[in-house]
This record gives C-alpha cells, sequence and structure tokens, in this order.
C-alpha cells in the first residue's frame, strides 16, 4: 500500500462529487476535553477488487482504517493551513486493504489544529466550532466500478480516544475496544466553509510521517513510584507504550524536556504567562491511558503531539524494560540534501543539536518551538530559512508555509505574526495586535528571496511577489502615515526624509538582546526601517527576475530612499551609528544600508564592541544568525571563529556544555545552577551553521539555483580540516579542507554542467568545472585577513 503523489490528472474537488461534509450530532465538550469521533460505514463489494482509492480531508485531524487496518503512513492529516482559503486533500492506494464480500470504512476525526486549542494563549476553535470529514472510496472490480462516499448513511459515536487536543495531549480508554460502537447517524455538516470547494487542493510539501524513532537511556523509578523515561534527544511526537498493567490502570504520561535539582520531571519553564497578573498556562502535554489489561495492547497518541525528552509515567506499578516504550519523532518528511563535519567535535554537536532542533519544528509548518507555543512563527523561520536550504530539500515545504502566509495577508498588507493566523487573538487581556512587526512580518519577502536563491526556480517569486508588493507597500505606507513620539516631542515640522522613516505600530525589535530589556514602547526605526530598505529592494530584484521592469524601477527607488533616511537618521560621517550596538552594525553591513566607502569603518567599530563586550555576543533574535557572516565578509574571519568558540554565556558551545540536545530559546536555557528557562527547543539560535556551510566549508551560489558556484572557504588555525556536502538541482557539490604542516589541500567537486570560482586563502582565484579538483595552497599568516566582499542576502543571483 502507498500514499498517492499529488500530480494526479483530476482535481481533488472532482475526485470527492457526490461526498457530503458530515459531522456529528453531539453537543461540543469544552475545549481540551473533547472526543475524537469513530464515523464508520459498512459495504459489500462483489469481486476481488483490482483498483481501490481512497480520497479525504477534514476539519480537524483523521485518520482512516480499512477492514481495521490503518491507511497509509501519514500523521495528523490534514495538516495545517489557513483553512478558509486552503485545504490540502490527501489520496491512498487501499487496494490491498479490501477483500471480496463485506468490508469496513472507518475515519476517526479528532479536534486537530482546526478546533482544538493552540499556540501560547491556548485559544480553541480559532477556524470554526464544528469539525467535519469528507471521503471517497473508489473501487474497481472485474464487474463494476464501486463507490462509497461520506453521507448521512454513516454512523458515528466516541470510540476509544476520550479527549484529544494536539497541546493538551490524548486520553484513551483501551477497555472501549471490546465493544462494537454502531453509533447514530452522521449529519450534514452545518459550516459554510465546507461549501467552497474551490480551496481544495493537493499540498506542494512532504507528507507529516514518523520518521526517527528513539529507545530510551534510561529508567528511572522515583520514590513515588513514578518513572522517568529518558531517550537522551529532545524531539517533537509522541511515545509508543506496549506495557499498560492490569485491567481499569490508569497510566498517565507526561512530557517535558527538563529535570528539577531533585531528579524529577519539571514544567514551569515552559509554562506562559500571557499578561502580568494573570496565572501561568500550563504547557499540558499531558497523555492517559486506561489498560484492558489484554498483552499485545499499544499506547500510541496519533492525534496529539509533544515536544520532549524526558516521559514520567505514574500509575504503572510493574518496571519498565527499555523494549517497553520508544519515542517517535514526528515531522515532515523532508530529504535530506546537505552535511557538514569538521575536526572540532564541539562544532560538529553544535550542528547536529541545530539539526535536531530543526527536525523537531517541521510538524507540517515551521514553528518555533514544538511544546509551549507550537506556532507558525514568520520571524524564526525568516531567520532560519537558509540555513534550512543547506539541510534538506525545503521547496515544497517552504511554498505550503508561504501559502498561508499569503492566505492571511491583510487586505491592508500587512503580514500576521505567525502563518497559518490561529490562536494568537482575540485574547482578552492583550488589546493590541502583535502583526506586522518588522522582521517578521518581513518574512514575505525573505523567505522567496532565499528560495530563489537555493533553488533557482523563479516560479516561486511569480508565486509571491503580491504578497511581497502588498507587504512592502503596508509598510511604507506606515512610516509616511505618521512619526514616533519621540520624534513629534522635537517640537519641530517632520524633516523630508522622515516620510521614509519606519517608527510607528507594534515592532518586537531586536527581540531577547542579551541584558536588554523589552520595550515595547522604544522607537523602533533602525530596526523596521532597516528593514523595510531591504524588503523593498529583495521585491526590486524579484521583479527584475520576473522581467517586470516598471515595478523593480518603482521598489529599487523605493530602497534607495528609504536607505537615505536611514543613514539621514542614524549614520555619521566616520561610519559609526548613533544607536551604536552589535545588532544595529551587523544588520547594516548585512543590509548594505552603509556606503561602500565607510563598510569597513563599520565593521571596525562591530569589532570593538564584541571585544569591549569579552569577545561575547550582544546580538538578539533577528541579527543573531547574520553576526558570523558579516564578520567574515568583512576581513574579520577571525572574530567570528571566536565568537563561534566562546564558552561563556552568552554562546553557542554553552549550550553543549550544559547538556542541549536541542537550540535553546534563551542562552541560559539551563542556568549556571542547572535550572531550566523556557523552551529549550527553538531553532533560530541554530541559523549560525548556515556560517558552518557558507564560510568553513565554503559553499555558496554564484548564481540563483547553483548553475554557477563560488567556493569561498574561511580557513581557522582552530580547525585542522573541515567538508560540507550540498545536493542541488544539477547534483552534488563538495567542498573539504586539510590543514597538513605548512599547506592547506583544497579539495572542490562540482556536478557536471556546473562552474563555479574556488577563492583560495591566499587571495587568488581559480576557475573551476564539473568534476573533482585538488588544490595546495600555503597557510595564511597568522592575522592576516582577505575580505570576500558579497551581497549576501540579495536577489542579484541570477538563475
Amino acid at each position: 500500500m502507498k500514499n498517492i503523489a499529488p500530480a494526479l490528472a483530476r482535481t481533488p474537488q472532482g475526485l470527492l462529487d457526490g461526498a457530503t461534509w458530515i459531522t456529528t450530532p453531539d453537543p461540543v465538550p469544552p475545549a481540551g476535553q473533547r472526543p475524537a469521533y469513530e464515523f464508520r460505514r459498512d459495504f459489500t463489494i462483489d469481486g476481488a477488487p483490482e483498483d481501490a482509492h481512497l480520497v479525504v480531508t477534514a476539519h480537524g485531524v483523521y485518520e482512516a482504517f480499512v477492514n481495521g487496518r490503518r491507511v497509509g503512513d501519514q500523521q495528523l492529516t490534514p495538516g495545517i493551513t489557513s483553512y478558509r482559503t486552503t485545504l490540502y486533500v490527501q489520496q491512498y492506494d487501499v487496494t490491498d486493504l479490501l477483500s471480496e464480500g463485506d468490508n469496513e470504512l472507518v475515519l476517526t476525526l479528532s479536534d486537530g489544529w482546526f478546533r482544538g486549542r493552540v499556540g501560547a494563549h491556548r485559544v480553541a476553535d480559532s477556524f470554526g466550532t464544528e469539525t467535519a470529514i469528507i471521503a471517497a472510496l473508489t473501487a474497481q472490480t472485474p464487474a463494476q466500478t464501486f463507490r462509497v462516499v461520506t453521507d448521512t448513511s454513516w454512523t458515528c459515536d466516541v470510540g476509544t480516544i476520550l479527549a484529544a487536543d494536539l497541546m493538551d495531549g490524548q486520553t484513551t480508554d483501551m477497555r472501549r475496544r471490546d465493544r462494537r460502537i454502531d453509533g447514530t447517524p452522521a449529519i450534514p455538516a452545518s459550516d459554510p466553509l465546507t461549501r467552497d470547494v474551490h480551496r481544495l487542493a493537493w499540498s506542494p510539501a512532504p507528507p507529516v510521517r514518523k520518521i526517527e524513532c528513539y529507545r530510551p537511556r534510561r529508567i528511572i523509578r522515583r520514590p513515588s513510584g513514578r518513572q522517568i523515561v529518558d531517550f537522551g534527544q529532545n524531539l517533537n511526537g509522541w511515545v509508543e507504550l506496549a506495557h499498560l498493567g492490569p485491567y481499569g490502570a490508569r497510566l498517565t504520561l507526561t512530557h517535558g524536556e527538563a529535570l528539577d535539582a531533585a531528579g524529577d520531571l519539571t514544567l514551569e519553564h515552559l509554562n506562559i504567562t500571557i499578561a502580568p497578573g494573570h496565572p501561568p498556562l500550563p504547557v499540558g502535554q499531558v497523555d492517559t491511558v486506561i489498560s484492558r489489561g489484554v498483552a499485545g495492547d499499544v499506547f500510541e497518541p496519533r492525534h496529539t503531539s509533544h515536544g520532549f525528552r524526558y516521559v514520567a509515567i505514574d500509575g504503572l506499578d510493574d518496571e519498565l524494560v527499555p523494549t517497553d516504550i520508544t519515542a517517535h519523532q514526528v515531522r515532515t518528511d523532508l530529504s535530506q540534501t546537505g552535511t557538514f563535519a569538521c575536526s572540532d567535535p564541539r562544532v560538529n554537536d553544535l550542528h547536529r543539536i541545530a539539526v535536531a532542533s530543526w527536525k523537531a519544528n517541521t510538524l507540517d509548518i515551521p514553528t518555533d518551538c514544538p511544546q509551549r507555543e507550537r506556532w507558525g512563527y514568520t520571524g524564526d523561520f525568516q531567520i532560519f530559512a537558509r540555513s534550512a536550504a543547506y539541510l534538506d530539500d525545503i521547496s515544497g515545504f517552504a511554498r505550503k508555509w508561504l501559502t498561508s502566509l499569503a492566505d492571511d495577508q491583510h487586505v491592508d498588507g500587512m503580514i500576521t505574526n505567525v502563518a497559518p493566523d490561529c490562536g494568537i487573538e482575540p485574547v482578552p487581556v492583550i488589546p493590541i495586535s502583535f502583526d506586522g512587526s518588522a522582521g517578521w512580518g518581513d518574512a514575505a519577502t525573505i523567505v522567496p528571496a532565499e528560495l530563489y536563491r537555493a533553488y533557482g526556480d523563479p516560479r516561486v517569486l511569480d508565486e509571491f511577489i503580491p504578497m511581497m508588493r502588498r507587504w512592502v507597500d503596508y509598510a511604507a505606507a506606515m512610516a509616511a502615515a505618521d512619526r514616533n513620539a519621540s520624534r513629534r516631542a522635537r517640537g519641530v515640522e517632520a524633516a523630508p526624509h522622515e516620510k521614509f522613516l519606519w517608527d510607528t505600530g507594534w515592532h518586537w525589535g531586536e527581540w531577547l538582546e542579551p541584558d536588554t530589556a523589552f520595550n515595547p514602547q522604544a522607537d523602533p526605526a533602525i530596526v523596521a526601517t532597516a528593514y523595510l530598505a531591504h524588503s523593498a529592494r529583495l521585491t526590486a530584484e524579484a521583479a527584475d527576475v520576473l522581467g517586470d521592469l516598471p515595478v523593480a524601477e518603482h521598489y529599487r527607488r523605493l530602497a534607495h530612499d528609504v536607505a537615505n533616511a536611514w543613514r539621514t537618521e542614524f549614520l555619521r560621517p566616520d561610519g559609526s551609528l548613533t544607536i551604536p550596538t552589535q545588532a544595529n552594525y551587523t544588520r547594516a553591513l548585512a543590509f548594505e544600508l552603509i556606503p561602500a566607502e565607510l563598510r569597513h569603518r563599520a565593521a571596525d567599530l562591530l569589532v570593538r564592541l564584541i571585544e569591549e563586550n569579552g569577545t561575547r555576543l550582544a546580538t538578539g533574535f533577528l541579527s543573531t544568525g547574520m553576526l558570523l557572516p558579516v564578520l567574515a565578509d568583512h576581513g574579520y574571519a577571525d572574530v567570528a571563529y571566536n565568537l563561534l568558540f566562546q564558552t561563556d554565556e552568552p554562546g553557542w558551545l554553552v549550550m553543549l556544555e550544559r547538556g542541549a540536545t536541542t537550540v535553546w530559546e534563551a542562552w541560559n536555557g539551563i542556568d549556571r545552577d542547572g535550572d531550566p528557562h523556557e523552551s529549550l527547543n527553538h531553532y533560530s539560535k541554530g541559523a549560525v551553521i548556515a556560517f558552518l556551510h557558507e564560510y568553513v566549508a565554503g559553499i555558496r551560489p554564484a548564481s540563483a539555483g547553483y548553475d554557477r558556484v563560488d567556493i569561498r572557504p574561511q580557513i581557522d588555525a582552530r580547525l585542522t580540516w573541515a567538508e560540507g556536502t550540498l545536493l542541488t538541482r544539477h547534483g552534488l557539490i563538495r567542498s573539504r579542507w586539510e590543514v597538513r604542516d605548512d599547506q592547506i589541500d583544497i579539495t572542490v567537486r562540482l556536478p557536471a554542467h556546473t562552474s563555479g570560482t574556488l577563492f583560495l586563502p591566499d587571495g587568488t582565484q581559480c576557475e573551476l568545472g564539473g568534476g573533482d579538483a585538488v588544490f595546495t595552497v600555503a597557510r595564511p599568516r597568522p592575522g592576516q585577513r582577505i575580505p570576500y566582499p558579497d551581497t549576501r542576502r540579495g536577489l542579484t543571483l541570477r538563475g
């Protein structure tokens, strides 16, 4: 049995002809306590089925069973989208599951993202208050074409799953397996949304599956009788438990990321206080199973998902052994395309935990963390998109998410804080909207640009340039419409350049900047205006690629005017900034806001700030991933390596020294006393690994999609070798360097029909063709700096 690829001749709408959306007549219980319903249909087939396909989608999360056997290997279908505009449909080959004569089709449906509690604020019913499902099974026998569709002839009732919520957890009573559930007749769904067939589509992304599995590293029995299972790895998914105890035993499985000082599981660092004076919202992540005492029963809660390394099991008197329990990582089935390794195990471990965080946050959309929020934050993915493209083929995955981002764009062009836009509003205790923040909304321009850079397919720009333009127009209108209170307080008429300063609205700014308290009232202009200039430039370059020269010229002029306004307000004639932070210098250099003649002066000032801070970074959420590349681009690769190898907080290696298996949200995710803080599985700080692929191994595109390649390894004495590979649309790229005595051997492989340039450590350049090439050069002198000027973040690359 196999899942059917979405490249089908017929549309989903046509394959569901004659089927009716059905739902349950039962009243809706409170959120978090809603069961999964089983919709059932018995039918008879005359003759042996030769070909049979099942087409399904739902408002909620569904599973399908034919004659008691689960259909397919996809999980948490149909996934999360902006359901009001886009809903994906799945098709399965079920020929091998049917038989001549009597058959049974069961569809199990739970709240999922559609109606469950989602996000940090635990808002329920984000898309509707009624779960519903639609399906059509078509079977071909020698004598007939047989068809079963959802309608009111189906019955429904609560099955074994008494409660199912993606964040709170799942409760299953195995004893209910012992009875036949005939149920009551299903009723037609009343949600008007079900009548919109135009939103049905095939997903461009790979499906969600169980990918990696983990066995326990250790099992700890607490004095209370609780057993804590340590899987040795933070992950996202669920556990499969095969030891359920005697009849009636009620087992509780609590999932978390850390142990407290006493060695017990703690969840306190994952609870969220949404407003001052309000009690924290518990993270949930608790599953319950009631045993029927039958050997061979297995509990696998496939209607929820958790972020965890540890599972605490209460209620089981028997001693668990490692073969009793397995953790499953559940994520989008992305194809790996890139690798990195070097001579320093710490750097390899840093790469490993960044990859682990990325994997744990790819459950159908790019999430910020897999436990307490699990939102598709725009800021997180725009930060990590370049790194992700060095790891996996994200072309379909990112396009699926961008579709939701475009679906949810406001009429005025504002981009939502999360995509799909679910669960963040309305929140009565928070009267403001978080949407439209610079650096978050700019995912609308940055992510399409990164996809074009990595894959060279202009169709992604063509598909999303309307969203890009509307976002930039919105930001430009915000800049022109009003002035920040601090500027109005000057008591003078606005200067001409101020109409291009974006200094109003809600902005997260340089979120989580070390030793800097977040102030939502602060003037956002130095950050927001920089992103406006950058996004206008990306939009101009996208229009250039698409051949729309008038549009390109319009946004190029806007980018020029906004950049000039930024310089007028924040750049001094000597290259220094009026607000001199590491983040501001990094962003200004990365976005080329500083004129060429002042860039190296600004880079010198950035390095001075780093050294004055004890050679420690002080960048926040938006700029940390850009810091090391900016330093290397301006001749300070040694300083970039100094930061990479920093073992004092804040720094990446601190996480490893304190036992991290995924990247933390906060630099002190586990503090010096061993106490956990915030999420321990946030991939955004892991964006540093793009530096490893692009600067240490030295692989980067010289044209979109790697038609031409630059190999620019940055050699450092603390490494004796480094290697990276990347599978592109043309074939495999490999770059490896190794230090031997006073020389460096560099080996490069390019695919056939691909050309490139190797930038050697002595400053010379060599042209490359397809195939293998080996070069030997002298080691750089100590302190020798060779800048590699590069427009890193633009679309000046051409396919």
